[in-house]
C-alpha cells in the first residue's frame, strides 16, 4: 500500500498539472467580435427579437487532463451576462467532445456560435458586459464527473442592434 505522504503527493500534483493548464488557456482565449442582429423568431414570426453572433479565437491544450481514467472531455464555450432586468443569464454558444488525448489540444481560429445567443426579454438593452468562459466536463470511465473553467474574458459590450444582417 501507498503512504499517506505519497497520497497526498499524487493528488498534490495532479491538482497543480491541472492549474498550470487552466493558466495556459487563460492566456490563449480570445474574443474577436460580438454582433448584434434585430431578426424574426421562427417561433413567434411576427415578433422581432434580437439575435447575438459570437466570432471567437481558441487556442487550448487540455492533454493534462487525460489520465487513465478520463474516456472524454466536453469542451464548451459559455457566455455570462445580467439582463436589463436582474436576471444572470448563462449560454453555452459552442461545444466539442474530445476523445482521445491526441485530440486534446483544440484550435478553433474564426470559429463562430453553434447556439443561438438571443435576449428572452427581446432586447439586450441595458444588459451588463458579458463575460466568456472556456468551460471543461472530465467525463471518467469510473467515478465522479469532473468540471472546470480552463479561461475567462471579462467585460465584453453587448453593441447595439443592427437592422440587417451584414
Amino acid at each position: 500500500m501507498h503512504s499517506a505522504l505519497a497520497r497526498v503527493n499524487n493528488v498534490s500534483s495532479l491538482f497543480s498539472t491541472c492549474l498550470m493548464v487552466l493558466l495556459a488557456a487563460v492566456a490563449l482565449i480570445d474574443v474577436v467580435s460580438l454582433k448584434v442582429y434585430n431578426a424574426k423568431a421562427k417561433r413567434y414570426p411576427f415578433k422581432e427579437q434580437e439575435f447575438g453572433f459570437v466570432k471567437f479565437d481558441i487556442d487550448a491544450d487540455l492533454t493534462p487532463l487525460f489520465n487513465w481514467n478520463t474516456k472524454q472531455l466536453f469542451v464548451y464555450l459559455e457566455a455570462e451576462y445580467a439582463s436589463s432586468h436582474g436576471v444572470n443569464n448563462t449560454i453555452v454558444l459552442w461545444d466539442r467532445i474530445v476523445p482521445r488525448k491526441e485530440d486534446a489540444h483544440v484550435v478553433v481560429s474564426s470559429g463562430r456560435n453553434k447556439y443561438k445567443l438571443k435576449e428572452l426579454y427581446e432586447s439586450f438593452k441595458n444588459t451588463s458586459p458579458a463575460t466568456f468562459s472556456l468551460k471543461y466536463n472530465v467525463m471518467p470511465y469510473v467515478g465522479l464527473l469532473t468540471y472546470g473553467e480552463a479561461a475567462r474574458t471579462e467585460g465584453h459590450e453587448i453593441p447595439e442592434a443592427r437592422d440587417a444582417i451584414a
